[in-house]
């Protein structure tokens, strides 16, 4: 399931086609019962990190991770491979995702993949 969603004066809000409409669900109320309509995982974005570079929403991805009982998949703000890192160590995040980084060739992968390695996070290399 993926879900997007804006943190906007402070509550993080859902937010449907690419965060350009808001709706009253809160993030973690909606991640909650979508887990218990049988969603397997969820993909989270941040509108607001979305296309930033400047990291994941790591306190969002931590607090999901801690309410759900599903994989969380972080999405929105790679920039640079520490961001990798911490979406797993702060956000706790089960898996992340990048577009530009590595469509560019911002992040060499094989690059990334050895930095999650050396930081103890399971990766396929």
């Amino acid at each position: 399931m993926a879900i997007d969603a804006k943190q906007i004066a402070g509550e993080w809000m859902v937010h449907l086609a690419g965060g350009s409409i808001p709706t009253k669900l809160n993030l973690f109320d909606w991640a909650k019962e979508v887990e218990t309509r049988g969603a397997g995982e969820i993909l989270f974005t941040s509108m607001n990190n979305d296309g930033t570079k400047m990291g994941f929403a790591y306190d969002a991805l931590a607090k999901l991770s801690n309410a759900l009982n599903i994989p969380i998949i972080a999405s929105g703000g790679a920039g640079t491979i520490q961001h990798f890192v911490d979406a797993f160590e702060i956000g706790k995040a089960d898996a992340a995702l990048a577009a530009s980084v590595f469509h560019f060739g911002e992040i060499p992968i094989l690059e990334l993949k050895e930095e999650l390695r050396n930081n103890n996070i399971a990766v396929r290399l």
